[in-house]
């Protein structure tokens, strides 16, 4: 695992965050609400049987904050075997249930750029450097300002078309309406030291960090984790048509390592602000960092979720929001001018100092193991307690 995680890194630096999630309690065999508070993890399980009823509470915070009281975990021992691949000791498990998990592309001008480019290259990442520098000198910085949806934004849309250089993904980076497309399926999504899987039909691809708003059945949100919407370059590259492909294979969606929740201290306001960053490292000694800076995102966190939830469409069990990354990695790993794709064992963690760390370890998608706790398994459990 990481040399740059620990079990005390993982917590948010704030030691008075109100951070839920989910363990999996190897004695009776069942994912279990809990509550994180610095050495200590406290079983929810009496307040709400999932997540999503548990954020659904009036009372939430006064309801978590008194419930933790007897801790019945060590919070270095259920991250310690999260890390290890541990699943015969309790460990975490993504800090959502049934909540659906939905995602925004293209909301930062320097990815979206990034899509152009793969589009032009129709997913061949040998052509990525001579597509980039052209790309480039077409659109320059006279786009890196436009607000979406803007009348320069309608201008820019004009001229691009007249010089042949249009795009899907220009449309929604900088048209009236952001890109909200289903990450995952439900319960389908992998936590803290879980594997994240690449597909064996994919050739060039990469981690995508990001900031996850978590929101109710009526889209208030109420906290956020963190993300990697794991991205298979060469798929979407080919096709916008293939993004499901390209976006939801098994456990290409991790999430964690926990929800924290709005209290007086951490609010939207907060998160606006927010520096998430990321650090590859590969088996083979390569190394690449980044960051995500959230502040430069070009639609504001409403918006995103005004697109997602209204009266054009429900979520009664709440969602999970992917809200797009900065971040697009350039830096050649073996090859000059090839980039970076992903290798087999790579460590990837993705951190800030408001929600933690998120580990995980790049494996081949069908070798990792099956999902296979669904709602069926859930519904079970919840009618037999």
């Amino acid at each position: 695992m990481s040399t740059f995680v620990d079990a005390a890194a993982v917590l948010p630096e704030d030691a008075d965050a109100v951070l839920i999630g989910r363990i999996w309690d190897v004695e009776a065999s069942v994912p279990r609400v809990v509550a994180v508070r610095g050495r200590d993890v406290f079983d929810l399980q009496h307040l709400a049987s999932t997540v999503s009823d548990l954020l659904e509470r009036p009372g939430l915070l006064a309801d978590v904050r008194a419930a933790m009281t007897a801790p019945r975990w060590a919070t270095a021992d259920v991250v310690n075997a999260s890390l290890a691949h541990d699943t015969v000791q309790p460990h975490f498990l993504a800090p959502v249930d049934l909540q659906v998990i939905k995602a925004c592309g293209v909301t930062f001008v320097d990815s979206m750029i990034e899509r152009v480019i793969e589009e032009r290259c129709a997913g061949d990442s040998g052509r990525a450097e001579e597509m980039r520098r052209l790309v480039g000198e077409a659109l320059g910085g006279s786009i890196q300002d436009v607000r979406p949806g803007s009348p320069e934004a309608a201008e820019a849309k004009r001229v691009l078309i007249a010089e042949g250089l249009w795009s899907q993904y220009l449309e929604v980076g900088i048209g009236p309406d952001p890109e909200v497309f289903t990450k995952a399926p439900v319960l389908s999504s992998v936590g803290l030291g879980a594997g994240i899987g690449i597909p064996s039909f994919s050739s060039w691809n990469n981690p995508e960090p990001e900031l996850v708003l978590i929101a109710t059945s009526r889209g208030r949100v109420v906290g956020a984790t963190l993300g990697n919407d794991v991205n298979l370059r060469d798929v979407e590259g080919r096709s916008a048509l293939l993004l499901g492909k390209a976006k939801d294979n098994n456990a290409s969606s991790a999430l964690g390592p926990f929800i924290r929740l709005f209290d007086g201290s951490f609010t939207l306001d907060t998160l606006r602000k927010e520096e998430i960053m990321l650090r590859v490292e590969g088996a083979d000694g390569f190394i690449m960092e980044g960051r995500n800076t959230v502040a430069r995102i070009s639609r504001p966190f409403e918006e995103l979720v005004g697109a997602t939830f209204g009266p054009h469409h429900q979520y009664p069990d709440g969602f999970a929001l992917y809200t797009g990354t900065l971040f697009a990695p350039t830096q050649d790993r073996d090859e000059p001018g090839q980039g970076f794709t992903h290798k087999m064992g790579d460590v990837v963690t993705i951190r800030s100092r408001n929600l933690g760390a998120l580990v995980n370890t790049v494996a081949p998608a069908e070798e990792l193991p099956e999902w296979t706790y669904g709602l069926r398994r859930l519904l079970h459990r919840v009618s037999a307690s």
